[in-house]
């Protein structure tokens, strides 16, 4: 996974709450086993139309978000089933940084096991986002070092992560990849106990 440390991006709005897993990666799309490939059936039902063309008035098929690495949603983002699929959906197709009110917790914390960083936002900071978003070209600064998020128009906010998945994104890290900061002190042990 790539370090997030500072991430400057064009901002997404889905002014929806309770944007469950099956919205986000439909269950027909989990037949993959790798990780790669999801970002082509990211938010499917909405995406498209039953003849698999695209929704003109969906917010991801509108040419002001093209290129969107922001996703900024309604509460309780990620809720129902756990699995991994949708983060990976929302990575594939290019987003770094979600920014919602809440989450379900297997989702936020498959987010940052991902290198997606998963911002709880107020109620107020969000819905001043989303209304920002409308204009064409509406981006965003993440400072994940500083903890801060702000645009080029006075709006600023201050968010908390824990030290643990704040470490794991700011190198880049998955459970793996904090195993072997470990690799010195593994080999160490494997010689002496042979």
């Amino acid at each position: 996974m790539e370090p997030l440390r500072i991430h400057q991006g064009l901002v997404c709005p889905i002014n929806r709450s309770n944007i469950d897993t099956d919205q986000i990666i439909p269950k027909q799309f989990l037949k993959r086993i790798e990780r790669s490939g999801f970002g082509q059936f990211l938010f499917y039902n909405w995406r498209f139309d039953d003849d698999g063309n695209p929704n003109p008035n969906f917010e991801l098929n509108q040419p002001q978000y093209k290129g969107a690495s922001i996703l900024v949603a309604g509460e309780n983002f990620g809720c129902g089933s756990s699995r991994e699929h949708a983060p990976w959906s929302v990575q594939d197709f290019g987003f770094k940084v979600i920014i919602a009110p809440s989450y379900a917790d297997i989702f936020k914390n498959n987010c940052v096991k991902n290198g997606i960083l998963a911002i709880a936002a107020t109620e107020e900071q969000v819905q001043t986002i989303m209304k920002k978003a409308e204009a064409d070209g509406y981006s965003l600064t993440v400072n994940l070092e500083e903890q801060k998020v702000y645009d080029n128009d006075g709006f600023e906010l201050t968010f908390e992560i824990a030290p643990y998945p704040k470490e794991m994104l700011l190198n880049g890290w998955d459970e793996i990849g904090v195993t072997l900061t470990y690799e010195d002190k593994i080999n160490e042990y494997e010689l002496a106990h042979k």
